[in-house]
């Protein structure tokens, strides 16, 4: 079992941009950031741009921060809400979150605007690894999940690694990350519900023919258990290897409440590990679905 007390990784005191990092030794702080933009990308979505401090840049693929969200309604937003970086700008000093705008806490963010101040801390979590061997992957994802897949493909660019970006989504206007994806040397395919290319049939026949064509040294999804349900059995009928990002409720988000606990098989066993701690990237074949 690995330490719970978070002193041993958090800052003890939450930082502007600019200021002197007074724990440069802990990975993990609390930041008051300033809000860059928070735009509409359409009717469900929005992007929320930070300016942060140089600690929070250190975040990489799969990792995520715990947000202290506004209230959208004058009643408190008591827990913080666990979110998925879309992109890390080192240039520019900035982090970018892609979220949807559903509950209270993503409701409340949806009311910051340009020069608000915003809570924030981490980076948290055990994020996406990329094996020298593999040269060419296949991540796929449907609606929010793919905000957690897009700085993947940022990684893999940096490594020199080929992907091709399956992109899902209800309606093709609700797709997101293609142009993230394509800037960043990526093949991009979407499926949707509208016209059944979705489907985990077609799907299916995408994957193989990617298989077949040398270009899925390994896998990687978020944001759809049929989906994660479709890799794993095409991962172990064609010993394709692969990685999940799970998502889970999260109060505490460095282990210590449990609350994020999940069901894992490992050597046919079932176990349980805690998404915030543990993950919340975790092998693809020993992830039991949403």
């Amino acid at each position: 079992m690995t330490d719970l007390n978070p002193n041993d990784n958090y800052t003890t005191a939450a930082t502007r941009p600019g200021d002197t990092d007074p724990h440069p030794d802990k990975p993990v702080g609390e930041y008051l950031t300033d809000v860059v933009s928070n735009d509409w990308v359409n009717d469900e979505y929005k992007l929320l741009i930070l300016h942060v401090p140089d600690k929070a840049l250190t975040a990489y693929a799969g990792q995520f921060f715990h947000l202290l969200c506004p209230s959208p309604d004058g009643a408190e937003v008591w827990m913080r809400r666990p979110m998925s970086v879309y992109k890390v700008d080192k240039p520019n000093a900035q982090l970018e979150f892609l979220y949807k705008c559903e509950g209270r806490g993503t409701q409340g963010m949806a009311m910051l605007d340009t020069g608000d101040t915003f809570n924030v801390s981490g980076p948290l979590g055990i994020g996406f690894k990329l094996d020298p061997a593999w040269k060419k992957i296949v991540v796929l994802g449907r609606g929010v999940g793919l905000a957690t897949l897009a700085p993947l493909s940022q990684l893999a660019a940096e490594h020199g690694v080929g992907v091709t970006a399956i992109l899902s989504a209800r309606r093709k206007d609700l797709v997101m990350s293609e142009d993230l994806f394509q800037a960043l040397g990526a093949d991009t395919i979407t499926v949707i519900d509208e016209d059944d290319s979705s489907a985990v049939e077609n799907v299916e026949a995408i994957l193989n023919g990617l298989i077949d064509a040398g270009k899925a040294d390994a896998f990687f999804t978020c944001g759809s258990s049929r989906l994660l349900n479709l890799m794993q059995r095409l991962g172990k009928e064609r010993d394709v290897p692969g990685q999940v990002a799970m998502e889970q409720i999260m109060v505490c988000g460095f282990g210590a409440c449990y609350v994020c606990m999940r069901t894992f098989e490992v050597n046919g066993e079932k176990i349980l590990r805690r998404v915030c701690r543990e993950g919340p990237v975790f092998n693809m074949q020993e992830a039991v679905g949403w």
